[in-house]
């Protein structure tokens, strides 16, 4: 049954069979919502199949045959008892063994580990397994989650909780007897809301209410923000405590928790990871801290920032600080319930925007959806490629061993302020190169790498065409996100030939690639000057430039920079230029190589390699690169900066010093909260870990460890704490001076006036006071 909403034109389950290509799974079931592993006693194991039909969510069991892929001659001795299939091609990896079980399939792993001394993701190991059963069962098989759905049939639920946290602590913990969950907020997409809350239950009902409302729901995916790292480590220490089975999977089974990291960009986190029997767990946390990798535009990662920044916040939102939500419990427990049930509506909106994407690479990859929602692009294309080996019968390579080489071009050619900047992209720059010149990996004998490439950017192309086509919203947001989703495939080929964790790398090849980009990025911006255009910056495959000033001579680099002249007509004289401009410097790029103008902005301030803002025509202010935005500042110096930054991009920098002047009053007078200064910071270990550490003289002292151990309370790992800088001197020692916030008096304020004076002059001074500007002349 399809959802009440209108039906695509087409979904990407179309899309992928119009390509005729079985890279996107050949099974064709479609409906499939879950995949799970299963081990009867006695019995060979099984493979738990959910599909949804006619509105309901059935299941099927088939018989797994777990197997691994290694060289003949490694694997000839093995002990454990396989069945074998020879693999054509010269690839090392060259016999498929399959095993009665999933416990003989690891004990030959274990044996091939020892026998060649190789693990499974080593460079050059002579045999591969995959440790995922149900990503062995989707790729074998060929079955894909999600064919034939829409996003909007998925069935999500959103979670998040509230907890008291006891007086003399500033975060709760589900380890101490005093705190405890105050409200369960749920909401899924049909626009369903509840709230359970504390004031009307105990603790121990709530929870049995959670557990009694996901399987009346029955939800394909459970959502949250943060839903690792806190609330389902919350709810399932708290269902201990109480004696509550947590059985939210589908087969009544409680979750299975082990220790995980996902890494994004530069950005690693370490969290617990739940695994639910028949339902996949999705952190909306992670999905905001990958759109932040390709985006760079957001301030803050945490909820009513994100919230905000992707404007899904409803006019009668109810805000509570963490700090008072114990007291507002207290106080008015009906006002935290609704401030609880926005936490859900806007988690649940959010992923609305961004989860696409990955709904549609899981009709791809064989993943689950919770895997590919934390699996890297590598992974997920190395997934593909040996799908399509094994359906065809192919050896498999082994992975080289990595090396250094030149990577991308990055130019700053400008600094400062300037006007009227234009942005280009070369659309997809390696993957473009690699296409044209027939850049795939050597190894690739059946030709699978560049046949991938060369489909996965035709239908991007076509999904593209459909959303500018389309007029409904939900239309957009389907095609955008499907054009994303190959997107960030497409775009990971380059990384892919230059990863020693590919099995098809080739690290020559993604030499040749990187000096191939780096000569033709050359040449444009050659061409630009040529033609007297002034280029700003060039990251790898983006140009920020100021067009030429058509009628006007140009003295001198740096600028302040206005199109056309006077009059209307000018003003369409300097379009039609503009456009013809555009025009030419696509047409002198090589034949599959296509320039993108992409953006215009009132100004731009260009601060360091990578590290600029925008001014766009709209008045929205964008800022990217760690300098200018980072975390690590107190929030009174990041508002500061922020402040700054416009105030240079609408060329009012002589206010600068007096709006410095007022941020100096506001310090010394005592007009903030304490909040504006204070840090907070996540214990990454226990408090009398690190004290052994700094013992052994193994650490350098921190402030949050050394509060936490000064305060006489139980601390732990994850737990958060919150301070600021006292004393009198700007030169000081923070972990000696430093004093939590919950300890803060507003009838006695302490904080560190000079030392926090001393902060905002280093800003100042780093960015204000070098100023200075060169600035074109125009005549």
């Amino acid at each position: 049954m399809k959802s009440s909403s209108v039906r695509h034109s087409f979904d990407s389950g179309e899309l992928f069979s119009a390509c005729g290509c079985p890279l996107f799974g050949d099974a064709g079931d479609k409906g499939l919502v879950a995949v799970e592993h299963r081990k009867n006693k006695g019995q060979k194991d099984e493979i738990d199949l959910f599909f949804r039909r006619n509105g309901k969510t059935l299941r099927e069991h088939v018989v797994f045959e777990p197997w691994l892929i290694s060289n003949i001659e490694a694997i000839s001795a093995c002990p454990v008892e396989f069945v074998a299939r020879k693999l054509n091609g010269s690839g090392m990896i060259n016999l498929m063994a399959s095993f009665g079980s999933w416990e003989d399939c690891l004990k030959a792993r274990n044996w091939l580990s020892a026998e060649t001394k190789f693990s499974q993701s080593a460079p050059r190991s002579p045999y591969m397994f995959i440790s995922d059963p149900v990503q062995q069962y989707l790729m074998r098989s060929g079955r894909n989650l999600f064919l034939g759905m829409q996003f909007e049939e998925l069935r999500r639920l959103q979670v998040d909780i509230e907890c008291f946290t006891s007086s003399g602590y500033e975060f709760c913990n589900p380890e101490r007897d005093g705190d405890r969950i105050i409200a369960i907020a749920l909401s899924d997409q049909t626009g369903w809301v509840e709230v359970i809350s504390g004031a009307e239950m105990d603790e121990k009902e709530m929870i049995k209410r959670f557990v009694k409302i996901v399987h009346e729901r029955d939800p394909d995916v459970i959502e949250g923000y943060n839903i690792f790292n806190f609330d389902l480590c919350y709810l399932s220490e708290r269902a201990k405590r109480h004696g509550v089975k947590l059985t939210l999977g589908r087969d009544g089974s409680i979750p299975r928790r082990r220790a995980s990291r996902f890494s994004v960009g530069d950005r690693t986190i370490a969290y617990e990871r739940f695994d639910i029997f028949g339902r996949h767990v999705v952190d909306i946390l992670f999905l905001v801290h990958a759109y932040d990798v390709s985006h760079r535009s957001l301030s803050g990662f945490g909820l009513k920032d994100v919230a905000a920044h992707f404007g899904v916040v409803s006019p009668d939102r109810v805000y509570i600080k963490g700090s008072e939500i114990s007291e507002e419990f207290k106080r008015n427990p009906g006002r935290l319930m609704k401030y609880a049930g926005g936490d859900v509506i806007e988690t649940g909106e959010i992923s609305r925007l961004i989860s696409r994407s990955n709904f549609i690479q899981t009709q791809m990859v064989p993943y689950s959806y919770q895997n590919t929602c934390v699996r890297g692009n590598i992974g997920k294309i190395d997934a593909l490629m040996i799908r399509e080996y094994i359906r065809k019968g192919y050896s498999i390579p082994c992975s080289d061993r990595g090396r250094q080489f030149e990577g991308g071009y990055t130019d700053i050619f400008i600094r400062g302020v300037v006007e009227n900047v234009h942005h280009c992209d070369v659309r997809s720059l390696y993957p473009s190169l690699m296409l044209l010149y027939g850049l795939g990996p050597r190894k690739d004998e059946a030709g699978v790498f560049l046949s991938l490439l060369r489909m996965l950017k035709d239908v991007r192309q076509k999904a593209k065409e459909r959303m500018t086509d389309s007029s409904r919203q939900d239309d957009i947001l389907h095609f955008e996100a499907l054009q994303s989703a190959f997107k960030v495939l497409i775009n990971s080929f380059y990384g892919y030939l230059g990863s020693s964790q590919a099995r098809f790398s080739d690290f020559d090849i993604a030499e040749d690639v990187t000096a191939r980009g780096r000569a033709l990025l050359r040449s444009m911006i050659l061409w630009l000057k040529n033609r007297g255009a002034m280029p700003v910056e060039i990251d790898t495959d983006g140009i920020y430039f100021v067009p030429p000033q058509w009628g006007r001579k140009i003295k001198g680099r740096n600028a302040q920079v206005c199109v056309g002249g006077k009059g209307r007509g000018a003003i369409c004289s300097a379009a039609k230029m503009l456009e013809k401009f555009r025009n030419d410097f696509a047409d002198s790029l090589p034949a599959g190589i296509d320039v993108e103008f992409d953006g215009e902005y009132v100004s731009m301030y260009s601060y360091k390699m990578k590290n600029y803002a925008l001014l766009a025509k709209d008045g929205e202010v964008i800022i990217k690169g760690a300098a200018l935005k980072s975390r690590g500042l107190e929030p009174f110096q990041r508002a500061f900066l922020r402040d700054v930054i416009r105030l240079k991009l609408e060329k009012k920098e002589k206010k600068v010093s007096s709006f410095k002047g007022r941020y100096e009053k506001s310090i010394r007078d005592g007009e903030w909260p304490i909040e504006q200064f204070a840090k907070t910071e996540t214990l990454q270990e226990s408090p009398e870990k690190y004290a052994m550490g700094i013992k052994r003289g193994e650490k350098s002292r921190r402030a949050v460890y050394e509060l936490a151990l000064k305060s006489g309370r139980k601390y732990g790992a994850g737990d958060q704490l919150s301070y600021y800088v006292t004393g009198t001197k700007k030169n000081l020692s923070v972990y000696e001076n430093a004093k939590m916030v919950s300890e803060w008096d507003a009838d006695k304020r302490d904080e560190n006036i000079v030392y926090y004076l001393d902060k905002l002059e280093s800003l100042y001074n780093k960015f204000c006071e070098d100023s200075q500007q060169a600035e074109l002349e125009l005549e």
